[in-house]
């Protein structure tokens, strides 16, 4: 639960790092609380953030979170300013982002999504793949789509077919054929 965090959200400037974590899936209850997806590992993993960056189509407001509690699979959340149902029904479709720049450092050998997106994609005969689009979770491991001109892949983010990966130049180097 989230009290007490002395956080600002005056501020006005947008910052140029925004990463999602996840979606405003409307009210919960009537006092202006929203219920929220969150697309991280650990959903209340974003509790540890005081300041929440909604938008959706290219308009941001930060929001100070309040209050938070845990709901299954979901979290609940009261933001400042936000104070009756119809409030928090506007919410509704906003997705939810945290600055890049606030997140902790990744352990050793781990990676925040974000940063993966955009990489080139190299396999083991040199032979570009294409870049990163997206990637997502199958249960058994993620998966990243890879996307070229032409073709889009899913290769699997696993350590075998993941062979190095290296955020200053951009470049993910994998053991995966072009048609596969």
């Amino acid at each position: 639960m989230l009290n007490n965090l002395k956080a600002s959200a005056a501020t006005t400037e947008v910052p140029d790092d925004l990463v999602s974590m996840g979606y405003v899936n409307g009210p919960f209850g009537i006092q202006g609380w929203i219920s929220l997806v969150a697309d991280t590992e650990n959903a209340d993993s974003l509790l540890n953030y005081p300041v929440w960056w909604l938008g959706r189509n290219g308009v941001w407001r930060a929001y100070k979170v309040v209050d938070s509690h845990m709901q299954p699979k979901k979290l609940g959340a009261k933001l400042e300013g936000v104070n009756d149902r119809d409030a928090a029904f506007a919410l509704k479709g906003s997705e939810v982002f945290i600055p890049r720049s606030s997140m902790p450092p990744a352990a050793e050998g781990e990676y925040y999504w974000a940063d993966l997106i955009g990489l080139e994609v190299f396999n083991q005969q040199d032979e570009r793949l294409g870049v990163i689009d997206k990637l997502f979770e199958t249960g058994a491991n993620d998966v990243i789509v890879v996307k070229d001109e032409t073709t889009e892949r899913l290769v699997p983010f696993v350590g075998h077919v993941v062979l190095d990966v290296n955020l200053e130049t951009r470049v993910m180097r994998v053991d995966w054929g072009l048609d596969y």
